[in-house]
């Protein structure tokens, strides 16, 4: 029996401000991703960093849910944790180990414009253009620095971890998950560190014979906060929210970035960051209050009772 329409619009429309505010824990987290490279992990291993923080983190997932995927989910799993976890995190540290950290959040910043244009053909969700490019513009003025450095590699991977994350964003809300959260955010981890790391033997060879406290603290933190905690809210707010106004909610991490950037490194703020610090949350806000269009409301689909409960398991 279908749901009446004006009970399927209330849900669409008014979802709850708590599951919202928890997915933007994610990118926030993940917006702490730099200082804890530059100011905790070795120099050059940007794919030691990356397999670190998914297999220590979906490894237990997996063996604490003892679930794992049947029929067609081993390759889709391959294919999320692929784009989700393992591209992705390779070119982010790359791009955090090669560019100021403002610069590689504003390449960053680009995935909204890409989900918004997927979203857009397959899902049938839209975001007006103001709204896009003033998220965009607010993060360009927050975390752009004059007179910064650019190395073309880390350009490359900064714009290509965009590329990647938004691909990653549209079959992972299309794809209706077979398992509990924690099973499937597992996964997807474990199916990204594999990937990673014949490929971090062949580039960088053996991790460090030695690691010091402040490393080993930093790679705690990546795998246990910001992969299996992070990860977890996010494929939750990818559930239960549409597309658009999930990518939208990862402009906060260029702004948690900048910030961290001036209390704890003593970097002073611009009156045009401030304005970009502005800026960013009025499009966050307001691309959250925007409707879905007449087919992304058809296509939306409520979380089930089984997702609820997993929700509170997690959280």
């Amino acid at each position: 029996m279908s749901q009446p329409a004006s009970y399927l619009s209330a849900e669409v429309i008014g979802l709850s401000a708590e599951r919202r505010l928890l997915t933007a824990l994610a990118p926030a987290i993940w917006g702490t991703t730099y200082l804890v490279t530059t100011e905790f992990l070795p120099p050059d291993r940007p794919l030691l960093a990356a397999v670190i923080r998914a297999l220590p983190a979906g490894l237990p997932l997996v063996a604490l849910t003892r679930r794992l995927p049947k029929g067609d989910w081993w390759w889709r799993s391959l294919v999320l944790g692929t784009l989700n976890i393992g591209a992705f995190l390779a070119l982010l540290f790359v791009a955090a180990y090669r560019l100021p950290g403002g610069i590689a959040a504003t390449l960053g910043a680009l995935q909204p414009l890409l989900v918004a244009g997927l979203s857009t053909g397959l899902l049938g969700e839209r975001l007006t253009r103001r709204t896009v490019l003033a998220g965009v513009a607010g993060v360009s003025l927050l975390v752009l620095q004059a007179g910064a450095r650019l190395d073309p590699i880390g350009v490359a991977a900064a714009a290509g971890g965009a590329v990647v994350m938004a691909t990653g964003v549209v079959p992972s809300k299309r794809w209706t998950f077979p398992a509990p959260l924690p099973a499937t955010t597992g996964w997807q981890l474990v199916a990204g560190g594999l990937v990673l790391v014949p490929v971090a033997l062949a580039v960088e060879g053996a991790p460090p014979a030695s690691l010091s406290g402040a490393n080993l603290a930093g790679y705690a933190y990546l795998a246990l906060v910001g992969a299996a905690f992070a990860y977890a809210l996010w494929f939750r707010g990818i559930r239960a929210l549409p597309a658009t106004h999930v990518t939208f909610l990862g402009l906060l991490s260029p702004v948690v970035a900048t910030l961290l950037g001036w209390l704890v490194l003593g970097r002073r703020l611009t009156p045009w960051q401030l304005l970009g610090a502005a800026i960013v949350p009025a499009a966050v806000v307001a691309a959250q209050r925007r409707p879905l269009g007449r087919t992304g409301a058809d296509n939306y689909q409520p979380l089930t009772t089984a997702h609820r409960a997993t929700d509170a398991e997690m959280v």
